[in-house]
């Protein structure tokens, strides 16, 4: 699936869509931290839940800042990024990495595109680079960590 988020006019709006992503990703997370057999990939992927966690606190600090309101879950898209570790789930762990890794795909290219958003102060810009290399983090782990399962 291929997001939108990044490309929006307003620093709110792109605020706010981050905001809908992360607890997306975080629903997803939940998901596959349930559905993994291995409990040492489970852990690894709490860890990363974590991340994803301080990322919202940011946010919802940023969205108090702008004076909007900061959602406290995912939208409809939620729906799809569970959907798609449900389904891996019945082909195993690897297969739900590797959905894992296309969620990861989404957050990698909002949290870049967000690096380059016009209305975003300096402060913004570096939580927006360090999320970035959070989820490209997350992605190459789950990416080569899939590679190597049968």
């Amino acid at each position: 699936m291929v997001t939108m988020v990044g490309n929006e006019g307003s620093i709110e709006k792109l605020v706010k869509d981050l905001m809908y992503l992360e607890h997306d990703a975080i629903a997803a997370y939940d998901s596959c931290i349930e559905r993994l057999d291995d409990k040492t990939l489970s852990a690894k992927i709490a860890d990363f839940k974590q991340d994803h966690l301080q990322h919202v606190a940011t946010l919802t600090e940023m969205a108090r800042e702008l004076g909007i309101d900061a959602p406290t879950e995912g939208d409809m898209k939620q729906m799809l990024t569970t959907g798609k570790i449900a389904l891996a789930d019945l082909m195993g762990d690897k297969a739900i990495l590797k959905a894992m890794k296309t969620n990861e795909d989404d957050t990698v290219t909002a949290y870049e595109r967000a690096t380059r958003h016009e209305d975003a102060i300096p402060e913004s810009k570096a939580f927006f680079m360090k999320a970035h290399l959070d989820e490209e983090r997350h992605r190459a782990w789950m990416s080569s960590t899939a590679d190597t399962l049968s």
